[in-house]
């Protein structure tokens, strides 16, 4: 096999299971912390909590962006089965970057990855990401070279696949859709306050906390409340209601 189809296999099967990925970097975490190779962040601060906190927020900011002006049928919006693709996106954060969803993810991860608070760690795991995700990039820029030829050429060479050249966006040609985005967006959001929150308890543990009142400081008592109170409200809008559906998102 060439290594162009080879590359756009693996890339493939790494898109199918690109949700057991964060498995990895967890139980890089987890050896980490056991081993005390931690040197900053050792114990609780507000102000570093609060940088990584908006470290990762400024990833989920961006995938909002993307999502939030992503209709359906439009590349972009992949699903477990594949990629999928009615017309090609070019327009709000695909005038930026040809994967701006994950330039998101990463930003999420590299939140969290910095509260871990060892810099090779930071290192590795960002070449980890990289290497994982080059694979799927490929592979979905080969389904959009195929299914949309020139145009898509034409749109690549001025769009850079991951860093941002220039800011020159273009408006995209539907509305902002909030409801879209909370819809779609409150696993992630939730999913960076407990890691967060989960990697502080596990250095207090370390370092011999043994009350949970200890372990878990109060400020993620309180934010791991009220992100759980945003998170169930919006699983249930979701689950149970049609307050957050958007036709032809």
């Amino acid at each position: 096999m060439a290594m162009i189809e080879e590359f756009e296999q693996t890339g493939n099967w790494l898109f199918r299971g690109r949700s057991y990925f964060p498995l990895v970097l967890y139980a890089l975490m987890v050896g980490v912390i056991t081993l005390k190779l931690d040197t900053f962040f050792q114990s609780f601060e507000l102000v570093p909590a609060l940088i990584c906190i908006g470290i990762s927020l400024v990833g989920q900011i961006i995938r909002a962006l993307t999502i939030g002006y992503t209709p359906r049928g439009t590349s972009g919006r992949n699903t477990k089965a594949g990629q999928v693709a009615e017309v090609l996106n070019t327009r709000g954060m695909y005038s930026l970057v040809r994967h701006p969803l994950y330039l998101g993810n990463y930003f999420m991860w590299l939140g969290i990855m910095i509260y871990v608070g060892n810099v090779w760690f930071v290192v590795v795991c960002s070449l980890i990401y990289w290497l994982y995700y080059e694979r799927i990039m490929f592979a979905e820029e080969a389904f959009l070279r195929g299914k949309f030829g020139q145009a898509y050429l034409d749109w690549s060479v001025g769009v850079p696949s991951f860093w941002p050249r220039n800011l020159r966006w273009t408006a995209p040609d539907v509305k902002f859709s909030l409801r879209n985005v909370l819809k779609r967006e409150y696993n992630g959001f939730f999913a960076i306050f407990v890691s967060l929150a989960v990697i502080s308890a596990a250095k207090q543990a370390v370092r011999g906390a043994d009350a949970w009142v200890d372990i878990l400081v109060p400020f993620w008592q309180y934010t791991l409340l009220v992100t759980f109170i945003v998170f169930f409200t919006l699983r249930s809008l979701k689950r149970y209601s049609r307050v957050l559906h958007v036709e032809g998102r």
